[in-house]
C-alpha cells in the first residue's frame, strides 16, 4: 500500500478516469443550463464515448458503481493514490444521487419550477466544478481536497 508517495504518470491517468462518473450523471441537471447556454454543450462532446458506453451496460451506474468501490478502493495492492481518487468520485455520484432525490422531493410542491431549475443549475455546475478541479489535480500528483468529501474520503481509504 502506498500512502501518499510519488505517483507515476499511469498512476496519475487513472486517478482521472474514475471522475467520468460524476461528470456523466451529473449532465442531467444541467438541462436547463444547455437550453439558455447552447453553445456550453459542446464542451461535453468528448463525454459522448463514455455516455454511450455507459448507457450500454443494463443498470450502468450501479454496475460501475460497485466494480469500481470492490475493485479498486477496497483492494489494497491498487495504490492510495488511484483508490482515493475513486472513493472521491463515488461519494460525488452519491451526492448527485441524494441531490435528484431532493430535486423529486422540491418537485412535489406547486410552482416550484424556478426552485428546481436554480437547485439544478446550482448542482450541475459544483459537481461539474469538484470533478474538474479534481481532475486536475490528479493528472498533477497531487490529492485534491474538498471539504467533507475528502474527509469522508480519508475514513473509507485506508
Amino acid at each position: 500500500m502506498t500512502w501518499r508517495g510519488t505517483t507515476t504518470v499511469r498512476d496519475r491517468i487513472f486517478a482521472s478516469l474514475p471522475y467520468l462518473l460524476p461528470l456523466v450523471d451529473v449532465l442531467v441537471f444541467g438541462a436547463s443550463l444547455f437550453a439558455q447556454f447552447p453553445a456550453l454543450s459542446f464542451l461535453f462532446i468528448p463525454l459522448l464515448p463514455v455516455i454511450a458506453i455507459y448507457g450500454a451496460i443494463p443498470f450502468g451506474s450501479l454496475v460501475v458503481f460497485f466494480a469500481l468501490f470492490f475493485l479498486v478502493v477496497r483492494n489494497e495492492k491498487i495504490p492510495h493514490f488511484i483508490r482515493f481518487n475513486t472513493m472521491q468520485a463515488i461519494l460525488l455520484d452519491i451526492v448527485i444521487v441524494l441531490c435528484s432525490y431532493l430535486i423529486r422531493l422540491i418537485g412535489v410542491v406547486p410552482g416550484a419550477n424556478f426552485a428546481i431549475q436554480t437547485l439544478s443549475t446550482t448542482i450541475f455546475l459544483g459537481i461539474v466544478a469538484c470533478s474538474v478541479y479534481s481532475i486536475v489535480n490528479s493528472l498533477i500528483g497531487k490529492y485534491a481536497e474538498i471539504p467533507a468529501v475528502s474527509d469522508a474520503v480519508y475514513m473509507q481509504v485506508r
